[in-house]
C-alpha cells in the first residue's frame, strides 16, 4: 500500500501531548519548589495534581522526585554565553551579566534556595545539583581565567579558585539585595573591572 505525502510527514500520534505533559510537569515542580519553600514540599502526587497528569506519566520520565527536581531547576538556567576569546574582560562581563539575570529572577532564586536548603536531608540531590548545574557554570569562569593567564592578560600567579568566588560571590550577594536597592545596570561591569584591577598583569 502506497503512503501519501501527508502520512509520511505526519508526527507520530501522542508526541505533542507528551511534550505538553513534560512541560506541565516541569512547571508544576518549579511552582511547588517556589511556593512550598523546600524539597520536602514537592511530591510526585502533588506534581501530578498540579500538572493535571497521572503519576505514571511522571514516572515514565523520572524515576524519583530528586531526578525531576534536578531537571526542573536545570530548565531555569539560561545557557551561559560562550567565551569569545577576544579579551578576558569581555568574556567575564558577559558571564557576570548572565549571572545577574539568573540571580535577579525571584522565582529562580526561590527554587535554588529551596534545593540548597535541603542539603542535610537530601545530600545526593545537592551533589547532583552541584555537579550538573553549578559546576559547569563555574567551569566557564575557570576557562576564561586560565586562558587569561596563558595569554598574559592576567597575573601568572593568579589564584583561579579565589577569583572565581570573588566574582560569583559579589554577584550572588548583590542580587539578594539585603535592602541595597535596585541593582545598577553596570554592576556586572564594575565587579569585573574592580577585580581585574587587582589580578591583571603588570
Amino acid at each position: 500500500m502506497t503512503q501519501t505525502s501527508d502520512q509520511l510527514t505526519a508526527r507520530p500520534p501522542g508526541r505533542p501531548r507528551s511534550e505538553r505533559a513534560a512541560k506541565a510537569i516541569i512547571a508544576a515542580t518549579l511552582d511547588l519548589l517556589a511556593e512550598e519553600g523546600g524539597v520536602a514540599g514537592v511530591s510526585m502526587e502533588a506534581v501530578a495534581a498540579r500538572a493535571g497528569v497521572g503519576k505514571t506519566t511522571i514516572y515514565r520520565r523520572w524515576p524519583n522526585k530528586e531526578a525531576l527536581i534536578i531537571d526542573a531547576v536545570a530548565a531555569l538556567k539560561d545557557p551561559l554565553p560562550a567565551p569569545v576569546g577576544d579579551s578576558v574582560r569581555d568574556d567575564l562581563v558577559a558571564i557576570a551579566r548572565a549571572f545577574m539575570t539568573d540571580k535577579t529572577d525571584k522565582k529562580r532564586l526561590d527554587c535554588y534556595w529551596s534545593v540548597i536548603g535541603g542539603a542535610e536531608r537530601y545530600p545526593e540531590l545537592i551533589a547532583r545539583f552541584t555537579r550538573e548545574i553549578v559546576e559547569p557554570r563555574r567551569d566557564a569562569i575557570r576557562l576564561v581565567l586560565r586562558r587569561g593567564i596563558a595569554s598574559g592578560e592576567l597575573r601568572p600567579d593568579l589564584d583561579v579558585e579565589l577569583t572565581l568566588w570573588l566574582i560569583m560571590g559579589a554577584v550572588a550577594q548583590r542580587a539578594r539585595g539585603f535592602g541595597a536597592g535596585p541593582i545598577p545596570a553596570d554592576f556586572a561591569d564594575r565587579v569585573v573591572d574592580g577585580i581585574l584591577a587587582g589580578i591583571g598583569s603588570r
